[in-house]
């Protein structure tokens, strides 16, 4: 199935991929060139309506790395329960999300709960 997306979010997925976090930039090192269970993703991913963070087509699986403006009052955004729904419910991929602070203080878990998702 091929995953359509808006035509403008193509330059604002470029504009992502040299301005990403330094947590994206610390899981990306981990992820790339099919480290993982020799699957491949991409980053910074026009999905739809949306730019992902990280995608792996052959999984199906989306992976979302929250900092503080995801969040309020220590629950998920409004926005960002949309955009779940719409990846979720009308693309049909899997999405896991990770806070900026898990990818800094315990990459481990990350990576581990990544690759139970992938299973």
């Amino acid at each position: 199935m091929r995953l359509y997306y808006k035509p403008h979010l193509k330059d604002n997925s470029q504009k992502l991929r040299k301005t990403m976090t330094e947590s994206e930039v610390i899981l990306w090192n981990k992820i790339r060139r099919k480290q993982l269970k020799n699957l491949q993703f991409n980053r910074q991913k026009p999905l739809g309506k949306y730019v992902v963070d990280f995608y792996c087509p052959l999984k199906k699986l989306v992976i979302e790395i929250d900092g503080g403006q995801h969040y309020d009052n220590g629950k998920i955004t409004k926005k960002d329960l949309e955009r779940e729904k719409f990846i979720k419910e009308i693309l049909g991929l899997k999405i896991v999300r990770f806070t900026n602070i898990e990818i800094k203080q315990n990459l481990a878990s990350v990576i581990d709960k990544i690759l139970e998702t992938l299973k």
